[in-house]
């Protein structure tokens, strides 16, 4: 049986992996003009989290934002949200 820090440990990163891919849905159904067509995904590596968040083509621009800002402040909230796991957070909009 693993020592008990190590199940911990994996817990913890299942725990952020699923809420960081929630917070993004969330923040991508808010600003989005059709909601139900979002849809988030989630792959991870070792330490690192890939997000893919899947929008109606008519709400990509609204979730990138004027010179991206919206999606680079999503990925900087990822980021903080990532170090408290020692993990990478990944971003991709498609």
């Amino acid at each position: 049986m693993p020592p008990e820090s190590e199940i911990e440990e994996k817990n913890i990163e299942v725990i952020s992996s699923e809420s960081m891919s929630e917070m993004v849905e969330y923040i991508a159904k808010a600003l989005s003009g059709k909601p139900e067509d979002v849809k988030v995904s989630t792959k991870q590596n070792d330490r690192q989290i890939t997000i893919t968040l899947e929008l109606h083509e008519d709400d990509k621009g609204k979730v990138i934002g004027k010179g991206g800002r919206v999606a680079q402040s999503i990925r900087s909230l990822l980021r903080v949200a990532a170090v408290k796991t020692n993990t990478r957070a990944i971003l991709e909009i498609k």
